[in-house]
């Protein structure tokens, strides 16, 4: 996939990027480093695939939603809302944080109802050497470009995106012994099947095959 999609950005912008920005979701701590590595060394292979010297930076992050973290405004005047909520953009990258890798929470949405939740980011690699502020900033400007709403929103718009687009997999599926409805999935894995056969098993027509049909 990732091959494919570097020849396309070639052929639309005519240049190679620079600088790959991975965001990962649906996965557990336990599965960090389990499901990170393997999808590495394919991004790099795609890479070296296409010119032996293409190297690009690459920086990876799992992104979070379904934790109990919540934040708190420790000065009344700051709180917005009716539910006391953090501002939109607040950032928490140490205390609650772990010691000694880079993480953070960031709640980049504003609250509607009820209690906001910040997504908890992991940046589990990162050649382009990004500080935490500019990596941080990066992520929230993110959020402010989903098109399907004025605000910004609870992950960045890529993530949510490639959500979008595993929903609408399973209306694409020409061969039913690949719907992952019919039994458990595990995430960043296959279950024994061929991921060239799961790729196959999903067709777009080809008037839409380079639009963003599904956001």
């Amino acid at each position: 996939m990732v091959r494919e999609l570097l020849i396309q950005f070639y052929k639309s912008t005519r240049f190679k990027p620079t600088r790959i920005i991975y965001y990962r979701g649906g996965v557990s701590e336990g599965q960090m480093k389990q499901v990170a590595w393997p999808e590495l060394i394919a991004i790099r292979k795609a890479c070296i695939s296409l010119e032996e010297d293409y190297r690009p930076g690459i920086t990876y992050i799992v992104v979070q939603k379904r934790h109990h973290t919540r934040l708190f405004c420790s000065d009344k005047a700051e709180r917005v809302g009716k539910s006391g909520n953090v501002p939109a953009g607040t950032t928490v990258d140490s205390t609650i944080t772990h010691p000694s890798e880079f993480d953070f929470y960031l709640c980049s949405h504003a609250g509607i109802q009820g209690t906001s939740r910040p997504s908890h980011y992991h940046v589990l690699w990162d050649d382009n050497c990004f500080t935490a502020d500019e990596f941080q900033l990066l992520t929230y400007q993110l959020c402010h470009t989903y098109v399907r709403c004025t605000r910004s929103v609870s992950i960045p718009a890529p993530a949510y995106y490639a959500h979008l687009v595993a929903f609408r997999a399973r209306y694409h599926l020409v061969d039913k012994e690949h719907d992952s409805a019919e039994g458990s999935h595990v995430s960043g894995q296959s279950n024994g099947r061929d991921p060239q056969a799961l790729a196959k098993a999903v067709q777009i027509h080809h008037d839409t095959l380079r639009t963003m049909y599904f956001a």
